[in-house]
């Protein structure tokens, strides 16, 4: 009885971190990090200086994101225009929290402490990915939260 128990609560724990809306955000960071390679380098090759394009091509991304995270992933209704504002507000500040964190580990990871850089960029890639997750499911598209409003 105690292995069935043990099962369950196995079953329960995997549904709980790969089910709809984890392996659709999944799908929409793969996407996203897509858009923003593409746009920086279409953006790069059109002429611009290089951190002009990385900073368009981060708006871009961001916007492609708060898309299909509230429609793919979260399935996010907003009840008004100001309940919608509040929600970009909230995602783009959000982005730009983990933008910070991600610069910063590049800066002591890399600039100074000497780390091999795609090393660190895929570990913070990571990190971040996290981040923008908690963010949108807690703060930015929480259910509860829009169904008070």
């Amino acid at each position: 009885m105690k292995r069935i128990l043990e099962k369950a609560n196995t079953h329960k724990l995997i549904g709980k971190v790969f089910n709809r809306e984890t392996v659709s955000y999944v799908i929409c960071g793969f996407l996203t990090t897509l858009v923003n390679f593409i746009s920086y380098e279409s953006l790069y090759r059109l002429g611009m200086p290089n951190l002009t394009a990385n900073w368009m091509a981060w708006v871009i991304a961001v916007t492609f994101a708060y898309l299909v995270n509230k429609w793919g992933v979260f399935r996010s209704r907003s009840s008004s225009a100001r309940d919608e504002l509040v929600k970009i507000v909230k995602f783009y500040g959000a982005r730009l929290v983990s933008l910070g964190v991600e610069q910063a580990g590049l800066l002591v990871f890399v600039e100074i402490l000497g780390v091999y850089r795609w090393l660190v960029k895929g570990s913070l890639t990571v990190i971040v990915i996290v981040l923008n997750y908690l963010f949108s499911k807690l703060y930015i598209f929480d259910k509860k939260k829009s169904k008070r409003i």
